[in-house]
This record gives structure tokens, sequence and C-alpha cells, in this order.
């Protein structure tokens, strides 16, 4: 793929710096985050046409979704190693693996209010007026330090909260003197707070005289060919200067980065363009994915405040329709829906994975008949508020026709309140209630980026079921059309061999051991199977 103008010219403009790089779709989503110890030789490696053989699959589809990217300089690579974690856990992006869970980096920590403080480590920072020191990007060297520091200002490494003489007894720490042992009375509070907080400036960077003596006893154990001494203080010095380098603590300062989307300025272009009265907070998208006639299902996504809300996504099976009508298939998609939040009271559910149908209640039905009389008879009517979880606007993945049997149910269930438009994929024109000609804002609108996501999410959602479906019909159809098969013994196939496809590789021997079944039934199920070689759809 040709590397875009936009992305040549800020190749050339990269600095040979540490920082992050911020990989973005054609949305302006963040689908990448990495680090760099170059920044310009790092993110060039991503579109130099020489190193596409050697990549993996997954590293090939990642370069086809950049559309655009966004650096940051930091100072040091530790610094970028912890700006890329915070970034990740930030945006989840699609093609990160590594961060996307909520660990965080280690920090130490100590609390000078305690009754004999003692530094612990934690990955949560929290308002309870300790001192807190990180976070630190090797885990391993923060110990090593710690281990140190302990030794050096005989501070105490036993976990127990206020130690007294009972443990005392059984404590290593001071019977090896490497603790003052406040426990005991052999100091004082304010003579071991003075340790500690001799301590807390070690860590902060104040310990030139501690590396000088290190590193003239590393010389001292190499002069006298004591190597491995040697090479202990090596690290040791290695993992004091790591601990104790100045790095900036992201989590502390307040970070912004030059993202392409805005999602607050997308949904006031949004309103902006259909002249709504306010932006539209909650959008659900709908879309149908049919093929041929089979597997009718549907797909509702759910977006707040610009972002995918996940956690109210559902999918639909197409129950009343037979063969391939749309139309017919987003009106009974939209009565499902609606008919339910009416009758729950708005209440937001727990996700399924399948949305259940649901005739139109006799009340809300009532309530229905009684609005269409008043209409008829010119009474002013008196509408109750819309339910908090129905959203602020429905995006129909279609034209005039989708998007005509979508109002005709909401006006069944007296939501036509509710903002309804249409997109159609073709010259992504916004079908509007009422207008004879669609809204043609360009591509490069925010507004028509919005709705993109929504609809290219929903496109999403609805396919991979419809595979998942037709995926699992192929697998059983095969077996349920052998005679005289019936469920345990079918189970008892899937459960040995896995799959139809490694089914059909077995051997009548392999095939008969399989409970249920004996020779002649695995002979006749075997030549039944090379009938079928071409899995039926």
């Amino acid at each position: 793929m040709p590397v875009s103008e936009t992305i040549r010219k800020k190749l050339g403009t990269l600095p040979h710096k540490p920082g992050i790089y911020l990989m973005k779709d054609r949305f302006g989503t963040v689908i990448y985050v990495g680090k760099a110890r170059d920044l310009r030789k790092r993110v060039n490696q991503y579109f130099h046409p020489s190193r596409r053989m050697g990549w993996d699959l997954k590293f090939n589809a990642l370069v086809e979704a950049i559309h655009d990217f966004d650096v940051h300089v930091v100072r040091s690579e530790p610094e970028a190693f912890l700006l890329e974690g915070k970034l990740i856990k930030e945006f989840h992006p699609r093609y990160n693996v590594s961060f996307r869970d909520d660990k965080r980096f280690l920090m130490l920590k100590v609390n000078l209010n305690d009754p004999i403080p003692n530094f612990i480590f934690t990955r949560l920072k929290k308002d309870d007026g300790a001192r807190y020191f990180g976070p630190f990007s090797n885990s391993g060297a923060l110990r090593n330090t710690l281990a140190l520091v302990r030794r050096q200002f005989n501070l105490r490494g036993c976990r127990v909260f206020t130690p007294g003489e009972a443990d005392y007894k059984h404590c290593l720490y001071a019977h090896l003197k490497y603790c003052t042992a406040p426990c005991v009375g052999n100091v004082t509070r304010e003579q071991y707070l003075e340790q500690v907080r001799a301590a807390c400036d070690f860590i902060e960077g104040q310990c030139h005289e501690m590396k000088e003596q290190l590193e003239a006893e590393m010389r001292k154990a190499a002069v006298a060919q004591d190597y491995e001494k040697a090479a202990g203080l090596r690290d040791l010095i290695r993992d004091l200067n790591e601990t104790t380098k100045k790095e900036r603590k992201f989590e502390r300062v307040p970070y912004t980065l030059p993202l392409a989307i805005d999602p607050q300025r997308d949904l006031v272009e949004l309103a902006k363009a259909l002249g709504l009265p306010a932006p539209p907070q909650r959008i659900e998208g709908f879309d149908i994915s049919n093929i041929s006639g089979t597997f009718a299902v549907a797909s509702l996504v759910s977006f707040k405040n610009g972002r995918p809300d996940r956690a109210n996504y559902r999918r639909f099976r197409i129950k009343t329709v037979e063969g391939q009508d749309d139309f017919a298939s987003m009106a009974e998609v939209i009565r499902r829906r609606y008919s339910r939040l009416l009758r729950e009271g708005g209440r937001p559910r727990e996700s399924r994975s399948d949305e259940g149908g649901e005739a139109v209640p006799q009340e809300l039905q009532k309530r229905v008949d009684e609005t269409s009389r008043k209409v008829k008879c010119g009474q002013r009517i008196q509408r109750d508020p819309l339910p908090a979880a129905l959203p602020d606007l429905i995006l129909i993945d279609g034209g005039k026709g989708q998007l005509s049997a979508a109002r005709a149910e909401l006006a069944k269930l007296d939501l036509s309140r509710i903002p309804v438009i249409g997109l159609a994929k073709e010259f992504e024109e916004i079908h509007r209630p009422g207008e004879s000609k669609p809204l043609r804002l360009g591509l490069g609108h925010p507004a028509v980026k919005l709705l993109q996501r929504v609809r290219d999410e929903s496109h999403r959602v609805a396919n991979s079921y419809n595979a998942q479906l037709r995926l699992k019909r192929i697998s059983e159809s095969v077996l349920d059309e052998f005679p005289g098969i019936g469920g345990q013994r079918k189970a008892a196939l899937l459960k040995t061999f896995g799959s139809v496809r490694q089914l059909r590789l077995a051997t009548v021997e392999q095939i008969a051991e399989v409970p249920g079944f004996g020779g002649k039934a695995a002979a006749e199920l075997k030549t039944f199977l090379e009938a079928r070689s071409t899995p039926a759809t």
C-alpha cells in the first residue's frame, strides 16, 4: 500500500529521540501505541516496503489500517515505557496486547504517621497522607534498591503493622542487625523517623556518596579478581541508577494528545447538521445481516458520548420474517427493542447474546390507541417524558425504505419524538424523515465520521453474528441428516473429534470406538460423510 503524502511529510520531521507513537485509523481512533528509543527509525520501519515480507498477518493488518499517527517526545526510554503503558490503559488500542489489563507499575509507599513506618510496594496511589515514590518501569531494580536501602539505613522489613516483643523474638532483620528494632525500644520513634526520612532522600536521588562507595568496592573486587562480587556490585549500581533517576510522573500531570477524533466536537457538529436541540449523548445504530434469505440477524450498537458502549450492544435473530426482507426485518427489530424498554420503564438490563422477541404489551397498546384517538379528534396530547434508557438518536443502516419501516414502528409505540435517520453506504447520504433529498455533508465532515463509526460497528456485529450462526449450522447439519442419529451420539462424536471436519478424517475403527457406535454404524457413517464431502450450507 503506498504511503500517503501526509504520512510521508510527518516521517521526515520525526526527531531521533525517545518517545511514544500512536497509530490511528481513518476515524482517528487509536489502534496501536508503541514506544521507541529513536522515534524516527522506529516509525519509519512501519512504512518501509522491503520489510513487509517479514511481517506476520496481524502486523500487515495494522499497517493497512494506519491512516495517520501522532508522536510525543520524552526524555528517556524508561519514560517512554511508562507513558506507553498509561496510554494503552486509556485508549485500549485494538492491536496492543500487553498493558491492556488494569495492572499498574510498581510504586514505593511509606506513611510517616504510622507507629513504626515501613516501606511497602503498591500499584495504586491513594489520598491517605503517605509518601509515594515512582512509578518505576523496572520492578526488579526497585526491589534490589529497597533491599540496599534497608541495609544502609537499618530499616525494618517485617510486614507486621505494629511489631512488638513477640515479633522481635523471631525477627531476622533485628538479629542480623539490619534493623535498629524500634519495636523493643532500642531506638526512639523520633530516631527511627530520622532513619526513614534519610532513606526517602536517598530514594529521591541523594545517593552520590553511596554510589561512589559501591564503585570503589567494585574496583577493589575487580583488582582482587573477585569477579563475582564485582559483577554483583556493578548490577547493584545499575539498579540504583535506574531507580533514583529523575523521571516524569505522567500520572500526576494532566496529559492530552493531539488526536484527530474529538467525540464532543463530532456530536456538536452532528446536532447542527441535523437540527437537533442538543448533541445526542446516546446513539443507537441498527443493521440487518441477511445472506440469501438464511440466518437473518440484526445488531444494535450503542454509542455513549461519541464512544462505543459495548455493555449495551444487542444481537437479534429475526423470527417473524420469511425470506430476504430487510424492511420487515428492521421493523421487527425496532418493535422488539423499544417495546421491551418501554415495558421495563426504561431500565437498562443485563447484556444477553440474543434479544428475545416480545409483542407490544396490552397497557402500551391501550396507550397507543388512546393517543391515536386523541389525534383524530384534534385534542391536545400530554406526553409523558421519555425513559432515560431511550436513545437521543437512532441510526438505521440503509436508505428510505429501512428508515420508513423504523419510523412506522416507532409511531406505533408513541416514540416519534426520538430522532431517527438513515445512512446510505454509496455516497454516505443522510436520509431524514420528511426530507425528499438526502443530506450530503462530505466524507471529511466530523458528523459523517461519527455516523460512519456507528454504522460500521453495527455492520461488524451483525456480520459476525451471522457468520457464527452459519458456522454452527454447517457443523451440525451434516450429522443431523444421518439416519438414526440422536442427540447423545452426535454429542459423543463432537466431543471425541472436536468438529465435523476432524470426524471426516477419522477411520472406521476410530469412529467405532465412540460410545454408541459399533462397526456397522461406524462404516455407514463413514460412507455417509464421504458422500457429502462438501459441507451443506
